[in-house]
């Protein structure tokens, strides 16, 4: 083989080498390309699912604190209501005589 021909074949061999390597360039391009959208798919979806999770945790939380705070009310209606009757229950006649005389310092 002369020295011309082993150029050649050495051009052709680099041509070829070059050849692979852009194939390779493009496949490797490609699957990084499918690989980001897969991995914006995941991300939108799990932004999603977490908004959702969000959203139902503050609706339990609102409504677990609506109905501690309507047992508070109550609770507090409950008590109002135990005082008030022993205060009607310990009307004896000094205080009589005092709510007659209020009354009374209007007229």
């Amino acid at each position: 083989m002369s020295s011309a021909e082993k150029y050649v074949h050495s051009l052709k061999k680099i041509k070829e080498a070059e050849e692979q390597t852009q194939k390779e360039i493009e496949t490797q391009k490609k699957k990084v390309t499918d690989d980001l959208r897969n991995y914006e798919t995941e991300i939108s979806k799990s932004i999603a699912e977490a908004k959702i999770e969000g959203e139902r945790l503050v609706e339990t939380t609102v409504e677990k604190s609506k109905m501690k705070a309507n047992a508070e009310t109550e609770r507090i209606v409950e008590e109002a209501k135990e005082k008030s009757k022993n205060i009607a229950s310990r009307i004896d006649s000094r205080n009589v005589r005092e709510i007659i005389d209020i009354l009374l310092q209007e007229v």
